[in-house]
């Protein structure tokens, strides 16, 4: 028996603000754990303490309480906390979940040292947070088929629609579109949430620095999608001014579920049968086909894509960014820093284990550009893959009741994407910066080529949740391109023929694939030319060369025709290709030829009419760039130019004016679509008209 002396919180004496110190008899044990606070928030609670020196781990114990805090049931040990948890020792938390939201529990957590048990901490009691929404408020009372049955049933696709279209009707902050339908003809539902409410169209929602959640790609690891369910309730009725101001400045998109058929037959594939998430670069399936062009035209900045991860040695939230050796350095670096930084850290204060992907020393997480983390990070994308551990584990014993597993997966996804959503507002701005620089970088097609292999994944330095991140997954030699083409030239059989890779009757071309990703094709006369300087250069070549490990054709690569100087006057007829070059004097581009510049330095005004594609990218131009009645793309992304630049009269796809510095003014008048900057603003000394007056 110790004899401790408390600080009471009475109410300080008025001439010395001194408090009353009251003397209190308490049984303190050896290593008994002292400080435990819990802290309610939806679906866990934040239990925490101060450690005791030597520890081995914590076990965490609950026991469910009536109103006048007696047992109703037996205690159980719910968790077991370990070093590897979180990134700092000196303040240990632990995220118990799994109960039942609005009962009432008691918790004491003990230290032990090996398997030796110490004595418990004095108990805490309290009531869990009921159900998100207070029952009597129209909107708020919504509740989904899962929570209704307390986890024992996932919502269905019936019940799913249903609780989509009252949300979409009672709630002026969102608008659900419909963005494709499954092989089975189930529609693939969008919220579109913003405040006070969401912007009309893609290119305003885009304007917006929207983010991304991907909830259910695998049809039977449904617990992301029921959090994403319960997150667009939150956002469409909440009153918290902290998320009205983010939904006020960024719009959230969450696609609760692009398997509608597999999550009806509870399969990880399509009706098909086709991994979802192996399908997203190469897109032979509609539901896929539907979720890129959605990227293509709501163009998200962040995303994370949801999953769960039949491991139950592994942390509650393994994470993992966009490896592929293709995406731009900055993408990665602030996907990292999304996991590392943010998640880790919050983490670690709130109880729940983040950790790499893999991080039981597990051969996952690799550079296969199909799956959406590769394919979104290709697409310049700050992302993040998402697994819920599928089972409890030895760090919480408690899991291996199905209800309290299920809750625990559900809640746990639902703090990661509020969470997202908070870093995502806390750094918008480094995001669109790297967002730009890699939109630039990829335009200006230089360096190598990987066909497959990724960035590493090192460990966090310790004490760290990642022990054992993702294998190295170093690119092979014979899977390097050091020099790329220019271009790749696809034979109309290649660009418009008919494809057996999809379900039946639902095949698609490779001129339609292109067209959803969203990429610049130049017809010529004997062809297609997909030029490499756009902004999604790192993923082009894995679709279209003959080494692509998972391509759709073998194009033909189209090599540089001028690295070098050339003096005086340049006339294209055909198709030319600078890369690398000096040219002292004007360039003329005539009727139907076609001009691909990257990294050349021009000393001359530029002047192209009538061309069948006109594309400049990472070069410096001394006078004039004017491109007039361009027939196909007009792409012109990270020039320095000295000298006006007019864009008039194209036709077809609108064209791409983005990062440039121009002195002098910008013009842009009679093009048939109205030309795009891809949120990546051009700085321009003059003024800026008509169609180019907000880039």
């Amino acid at each position: 028996m110790l004899a401790v002396t408390l600080a009471a919180t009475a109410q300080p004496a008025q001439a010395h603000g001194q408090l009353t110190a009251t003397t209190v008899e308490l049984t303190v044990e050896p290593n008994q754990v002292q400080g435990l606070t819990v802290v309610q928030s939806d679906g866990y609670a934040t239990l925490a303490w101060t450690p005791v020196d030597g520890a081995t781990d914590y076990q965490i114990e609950r026991t469910p309480i009536a109103a006048d805090d007696t047992a109703t049931g037996n205690p159980v040990i719910v968790g077991l906390w370990r070093p590897n948890r979180q990134i700092n020792n000196h303040a240990p938390t632990f995220a118990d979940a799994g109960f039942v939201p609005g009962e009432r529990f008691q918790w004491r957590v003990r230290a032990r040292f090996g398997t030796e048990a110490q004595p418990y901490s004095a108990p805490v009691t309290g009531t869990t947070n009921a159900h998100w929404g207070d029952p009597n408020t129209p909107g708020q009372n919504l509740r989904t088929q899962w929570e209704d049955t307390l986890g024992a049933q996932y919502t269905s696709d019936v019940n799913e629609y249903a609780y989509t279209a009252a949300i979409d009707e009672l709630s002026e902050r969102v608008r659900v579109v419909e963005i494709g339908r499954t092989i089975q003809n189930r529609p693939i539902n969008m919220f579109v949430i913003g405040y006070p409410t969401p912007p009309a169209t893609p290119e305003a929602v885009a304007a917006t620095n929207p983010l991304l959640v991907n909830c259910n790609v695998h049809g039977n690891e449904p617990g992301d999608r029921e959090a994403c369910f319960i997150m667009a309730r939150q956002l469409a009725f909440t009153q918290d001014p902290t998320t009205l101001d983010r939904l006020s400045k960024s719009t959230m998109l969450i696609l609760p579920t692009i398997n509608g058929d597999g999550r009806a037959a509870n399969s990880r594939g399509n009706s098909t049968g086709q991994d979802l998430n192996r399908d997203y670069s190469l897109i032979r399936q509609p539901e896929t086909q539907a979720f890129v062009e959605m990227v293509r035209d709501y163009r998200p900045i962040a995303s994370y894509d949801g999953h769960e991860y039949g491991n139950a040695n592994t942390g509650d939230l393994p994470m993992l960014s966009p490896r592929h050796a293709n995406v731009a350095q900055g993408i990665f670096d602030e996907s990292q820093d999304m996991i590392e930084g943010h998640m880790y850290t919050e983490g670690a204060k709130d109880g729940w284990w983040a950790c790499p992907y893999g991080c039981t020393g597990a051969s996952v997480g690799l550079g296969e550009e199909t799956i959406l983390r590769n394919t979104l990070g290709l697409k310049n994308v700050v992302n993040s893959l998402l697994e819920l551990r599928s089972s409890g584990g030895p760090t919480r014993p408690n899991e291996s009741n199905t209800g309290n597993n299920r809750r625990r997966k559900t809640y746990s996804a639902l703090w990661t994407f509020n969470q997202f959503m908070a870093y995502h507002s806390a750094n918008v701005g480094d995001i669109t910066k790297a967002r730009a620089d890699a939109i630039k970088f990829q335009s200006a097609n230089t360096g190598r080529i990987v066909f497959r292999g990724s960035r590493p994944i090192p460990a966090y330095p310790a004490p760290h949740p990642g022990d054992t991140p993702p294998p190295v997954d170093a690119p092979r030699e014979d899977r390097i391109l050091n020099q790329p083409p220019c271009a790749y030239k696809l034979t109309e059989a290649q660009y418009n023929g008919a494809r057996t890779d999809g379900p039946s009757g639902r095949q698609t071309t490779v001129a339609q694939r292109l067209a959803a990703h969203g990429w610049k094709v130049i017809k010529v006369a004997d062809g297609y030319l997909v030029p490499l300087s756009q902004p999604e250069r790192g993923l082009v070549p894995l679709l279209l060369d003959e080494q692509a490990v998972e391509g759709l054709v073998a194009g033909e690569r189209i090599a540089p025709t001028l690295t070098g100087t050339h003096n005086g006057p340049l006339t294209v007829s055909g198709v030319a290709c600078l890369a690398g070059a000096t040219v002292r004097g004007p360039i003329t581009v005539k009727a139907g030829a076609t001009l691909i510049v990257n990294g050349t330095s021009i000393n001359g005004p530029v002047s192209a009419s009538g061309a069948a594609g006109f594309v400049l990218t990472d070069s410096t131009v001394s006078g004039p760039v004017n491109a007039t009645g361009t027939r196909g793309p007009v792409v012109l992304v990270g020039n320095k130019v000295s000298g006006p630049v007019n864009v008039v009269n194209s036709v077809g796809s609108a064209p791409l004016v983005a990062g440039n510095t121009i002195n002098g003014p910008l013009s842009c008048t009679g093009n048939s679509a109205e030309p795009v900057n891809l949120e990546v603003a051009n700085s321009v000394s003059g003024p800026k008209f008509s169609q180019c007056g907000r880039l």
